[in-house]
């Protein structure tokens, strides 16, 4: 098979959609779903490294990176090795069932990689939303309690369960009646966007603290009741939000006071993304469970649920899943792990601070961008309308996402009015310097 040429930036040859392109387009607009929700039209060929081909040969940088999904970039030649040589020894035979090595390596090396002074097991699934429905399962049957706390603009997944967690969009929960399950939402930590009033000197965290010690315990959530919180340590689908160092220590207090489990779901801000293999650990906490998906599996899809030995200690039967822990899943990210811990995540944390103290500038010539916040390469940027009311401004933010596409670089939008940047950990800094610039471009052109 011909090989992409390894260039290192784009090359827009063609009118997008190109004409191979478009023939795409129309079929599946006839034959797919319209729940999916695609911001250009980009219809991929192939990729290697931060570079994607479409079928009329057009290159684009790819600043998205499947949703966070591929790390390493497309097509990284030692996680294809990896996938080849398992698939040549077997492709499946349920974990549900049967034994073999490759699921418990990887557990052994969860457990190495995730803080906390104690044994965790691990349950193997496929995706983000089912490693927060393993997550929802353990804590209830842990602590005998039905009633979870999660937070606005949380996504963790669209599965019955997942959906009833999720407070990012209205049109993710629209048609499908009530929510399986009893959450409450509150506020995030969100120090742009807080809407409840603080006492002199309160930070956000502490209002949440208090939010929820104060009015959320005393009047739809007995303590005693809760089986869990959970919470992302940098929100995601809702706008790439970085809390406040406090937050994730408080939620930890709270939680230790009631004997509720405290679930980080990083399934989005996991495995290097931040500069550090979990975002949490940015904050110096340990939660009791963690759910992770995307990057883990190399691109293959592989949801995993750890948690506290103690707390998963279900009966025979109780969880399970045919395809969860599939071994060229496993070998895919075992060899994502190995290649993270040599030097990578060093690279997202440089890359990423260069690019927000350049994005930082560009803030300051610009009222239309209200907000540059991140954490190593997981990076948004907020567009307003006004900076004093903070008024979104979706349109805008819509119109520099499809400028970008047009000149080669792909992003989308997070929140209600923010631009996130997930490239591959793995660029360059002549890669970010091309982003920069024809972001700042953008922006010029688009924010008047």
């Amino acid at each position: 098979m011909q090989t992409l040429t390894k260039v290192n930036l784009p090359e827009i040859k063609t009118a997008l959609p190109g004409p191979k392109a478009q023939e795409i387009l129309d079929q599946d607009a006839k034959y797919i779903s319209p729940s999916y929700t695609r911001s250009y039209p980009l219809v991929m060929r192939r990729g290697y490294g931060a570079l994607i081909e479409d079928l009329d040969g057009n290159t684009f940088l790819d600043f998205n990176a499947g949703v966070a999904v591929c790390a390493l970039g497309h097509a990284h030649p030692e996680i294809v090795a990896a996938i080849t040589k398992q698939a040549q020894d077997f492709i499946h035979i349920s974990g549900t069932d049967y034994y073999y090595p490759q699921m418990t390596a990887l557990a052994e090396k969860l457990n190495e990689l995730t803080p906390g002074a104690f044994t965790k097991r691990v349950h193997y699934s496929n995706s983000g939303a089912e490693a927060n429905e393993g997550a929802l399962k353990t804590a209830i049957y842990a602590t005998g309690r039905h009633k979870f706390i999660a937070f606005r603009g949380a996504f963790h997944g669209r599965t019955f369960g997942a959906l009833s967690l999720t407070a990012s969009k209205a049109a993710q929960r629209r048609g499908f009646g009530p929510q399986a399950l009893d959450v409450t939402h509150v506020p995030y930590a969100n120090p742009m966007r807080f809407p409840l009033e603080r006492r002199a000197g309160e930070s956000v965290s502490q209002r949440v603290a208090r939010y929820l010690e104060e009015t959320i315990f005393k009047t739809t959530v007995p303590p005693e009741d809760c089986a869990g919180i959970i919470v992302e340590a940098v929100q995601g689908e809702g706008g790439y939000v970085v809390p406040p160092p406090d937050f994730l220590p408080e939620l930890r207090r709270i939680c230790d006071a009631h004997g509720i489990v405290l679930i980080l779901d990083e399934v989005q801000s996991g495995m290097g993304r931040t500069g550090k293999m979990w975002a949490y650990e940015h904050f110096d906490i340990v939660p009791d469970i963690v759910t992770m998906a995307k990057a883990i599996g190399g691109g293959i899809p592989l949801g995993v649920t750890v948690a506290r030995e103690d707390l998963m200690k279900w009966h025979v039967g109780a969880h399970a899943s045919t395809f969860g822990g599939n071994p060229v899943a496993i070998a895919a990210a075992l060899k994502t792990i190995e290649i993270l811990q040599n030097g990578v995540m060093d690279n997202a944390a440089q890359i990423g601070a260069y690019m927000l103290d350049k994005l930082r500038e560009l803030q300051a010539q610009h009222n239309a961008i209200a907000e540059v916040r991140g954490l190593g390469l997981m990076i948004g940027i907020e567009f307003v309308k006004d900076r004093e009311t903070q008024e979104p401004w979706p349109d805008l933010r819509d119109r520099i996402v499809y400028e970008l596409f047009e000149k080669g670089l792909i992003v989308q939008g997070a929140g209600e009015s923010t631009i996130r940047f997930s490239p591959p950990l793995i660029i360059t800094r002549e890669q970010a310097d091309f982003a920069l610039e024809t972001f700042a471009s953008a922006v010029a052109k688009h924010a008047k």
